[in-house]
């Protein structure tokens, strides 16, 4: 949430800036498609843990770490959220593989509308008209490419399911996002070293075992996990919850751009129907934030 009640050109800056690197996050891994996904997640934890503990020690905020790690409780928290965000890692990481972008994106656009909807059915949120009928044309949306595929789009709900559980999640973890990536993070080192020294062990490891550039990708997975993290958690502090809630959509946008122009997957007859009903739905999600966001303010 945001700290002002105002936004900044900083936190545009900031927050644009996260917004288009994971946009364009897609083609960065599309560059280790051949190797395995869970070899790719493995090392997004490991160079990510480097660069966030570098931040929080420059920042000073290694109080809460202490405390937390202390903490049975919020090490269980910090276990879970680690847990989801692997899951959502590698499920992106495999649909970019297998030409299924244009699920991931889907995914990502209905995350908002998903978080809306479980609000409402598990912390009692009261939806107006606008954000009932939004989450209704998403739910269309999913059931015409449910029909035109012969089951459920697994990987869009995989992802939007795995993310929408880590957010909620992660809002009962109390201390800061940077600190909390942290967590999360180091508790996901010990599975992934574990998982990298045996892939070495029995010659199935790419990590300097073979092509150099993809013993370079895989340390620069460390940058393009973190760099834009960052860039968010320090826009969010600099921008209303309203204008974080539409420019979330840049991501999503830019990766289905990617993935009908720049990878050539096929866009059919159901998708021609189904993201067009997601986009009106997101447009009067919208309208409903910005007209919340208006009432707030004027109190």
């Amino acid at each position: 949430m945001a700290d002002t009640s105002d936004d900044t050109p900083a936190g545009y800056a900031y927050a644009v800036s996260a917004y288009f690197l994971w946009g364009g996050l897609p083609i960065y891994l599309k560059a280790l498609s051949h190797l395995p996904a869970m070899e790719v997640v493995a090392h997004r934890v490991i160079w990510s843990l480097p660069i966030i503990g570098v931040l929080i020690l420059i920042t000073g905020r290694t109080a809460d770490l202490k405390v937390a790690l202390r903490s049975p409780r919020m090490l269980a928290m910090g276990a879970l959220t680690a847990l989801f965000i692997s899951i959502n890692w590698g499920i992106y990481i495999w649909a970019i593989a297998n030409e299924r972008t244009l699920d991931g994106a889907l995914g990502y656009y209905i995350n908002p509308l998903a978080t809306v909807f479980l609000g409402a059915v598990l912390l009692g949120d009261r939806l107006g008209r606008l954000q009932w009928t939004a989450v209704g044309l998403a739910a269309l949306a999913v059931i015409i490419l449910t029909i035109e595929e012969g089951g459920l789009p697994w990987v869009a709900l995989g992802l939007m399911l795995s993310w929408v559980a880590y957010a909620f999640c992660k809002r009962q973890l109390p201390i800061g996002p940077n600190q909390g990536f942290f967590l999360e993070v180091a508790i996901l080192c010990v599975p992934a070293f574990a998982y990298v020294a045996w892939m070495g062990a029995t010659g199935q490891g790419s990590f300097m075992a073979g092509v150099a550039s993809d013993t370079w990708l895989l340390m620069g997975c460390g940058l393009v996990t973190a760099v834009p993290l960052i860039f968010y958690v320090n826009g969010a502090k600099l921008l209303r919850l309203s204008t974080i809630g539409i420019l979330q959509y840049i991501a999503p946008t830019l990766i289905f751009l990617v993935a009908v122009f720049l990878f050539d997957e096929p866009f059919g007859p159901a998708r021609m129907i189904a993201f067009p009903m997601i986009w009106a739905a997101l447009a009067l999600y919208s309208v409903a934030l910005f007209r919340q966001s208006r009432k707030v303010a004027q109190r």
